[in-house]
């Protein structure tokens, strides 16, 4: 799927303000977790409260309340929390307040969220017995095996469009690492979640066997 660069990075920015604020926020301090998880549609609290964004809606019980053009902070109250980031775990972040409004568009909001399940579903068969968490500092889903974090990122300043990436701990040298933060993938490139899964196994592949890069 073929979406606007701009709208790509406004539906980003604000799904992330969303995930930081409406979801990560209030369970932390409900529950002490930051820890979000990707579904089919979207992406949802692990704890109290249940919270979950479907496409371009934030779902509360049986209440469905769009977030294109609604602040987090009107979302909230309709939602009953109280809209905030997790305080004092982290830099970075969506830099998206409470006051801001939103700008989802349905169509960009559905293609980041099924590069999420199909990220989600490529690293659970790469580790059936690990967790896939969405964090909200970055907004991206990950896991970490034996020292090397393997994950989907929606985009960022590195790369302005949904990537999957595998980051040893101890960089290694070759090719294959082709990023700061070890080897990067466009989604684009790697269409289904065998491509994705097939990635993450060769970069686990070259962890292993490729050397590390000394200064």
């Amino acid at each position: 799927m073929t979406v606007d660069p701009e709208i790509l990075r406004t539906t980003r920015r604000s799904l992330h303000g969303a995930a930081e604020l409406l979801l990560a926020g209030p369970q932390y301090r409900e529950s002490g977790t930051i820890r979000l998880r990707v579904l089919a549609d979207g992406f949802a609290t692990v704890s109290a409260p249940v919270l979950r964004v479907a496409g371009a809606e934030l779902v509360a019980g049986d209440r469905t309340i769009p977030l294109n053009g609604a602040t987090c902070g009107e979302l909230a109250t309709a939602a009953d929390v109280e809209a905030g980031a997790p305080q004092g775990l982290y830099k970075d972040g969506s830099g998206v307040g409470a006051d801001e409004t939103l700008d989802v568009d349905a169509g960009a909001a559905a293609h980041l969220e099924e590069c999420f399940a199909r990220g989600n579903e490529a690293l659970v068969r790469l580790a059936p017995d690990v967790a896939p968490v969405l964090w909200p500092e970055h907004f991206d889903l990950a896991i970490t095996l034996d020292e090397v974090n393997y994950g989907i990122s929606p985009g960022d300043d590195f790369l302005g469009e949904p990537y999957a990436y595998a980051g040893p701990w101890e960089p290694r040298q070759g090719a294959f690492w082709n990023a700061s933060v070890g080897a990067a993938r466009p989604v684009r490139l790697l269409p289904g979640a065998t491509a994705l899964h097939d990635f993450f196994m060769e970069a686990r592949d070259r962890a292993a066997h490729d050397p590390a890069r000394r200064p």
